[in-house]
């Protein structure tokens, strides 16, 4: 089985996030408790992609990726009833904070005491941290 089929069948993490070092940082520490990634990804459409070839236990979302927002995507995992964890600085500003309703929010610079709370309650997976 090639690495795209396993991944197809075996539920995923999907990393999207546009700033290399921080999505390396982010992809080690999920790997390393456990998690298989599906990405991670800097770019909304090849996310909007890989949602729909990947079997998905959540997903962690940059919002702003390289001054393009990534609605789109969150939007695309609703559709495919797949939870989402948005990790952004942009987060908590009035205007965008109504348009994530009730979506979990990491803020950057991320946590990982943090983000291992969050996939518990978000995701219902369990994370060593």
């Amino acid at each position: 089985m090639t690495d795209d089929e396993n991944n197809a069948h075996s539920p995923g993490v999907l990393l999207l996030e546009d700033d290399l070092l921080l999505a390396m940082d982010m992809e080690d520490y999920l790997v390393d408790n456990g998690h298989l990634i599906v990405g991670p990804f800097g770019r909304i459409a090849d996310a909007l992609d890989a949602i729909q070839r990947n079997n998905l236990v959540g997903a962690i979302v940059d919002l702003n990726l390289h001054g393009e927002l990534s609605f789109p995507v969150i939007e695309m995992l609703q559709q495919y009833s797949v939870p989402v964890i948005v990790c952004s600085g942009y987060a908590e500003l009035p205007e965008i904070k109504s348009r994530l309703k009730d979506l979990p929010l990491l803020p950057k610079p991320w946590d990982a005491n943090r983000l291992s709370k969050l996939m518990r309650e978000t995701f219902s997976v369990n994370s060593n941290a």
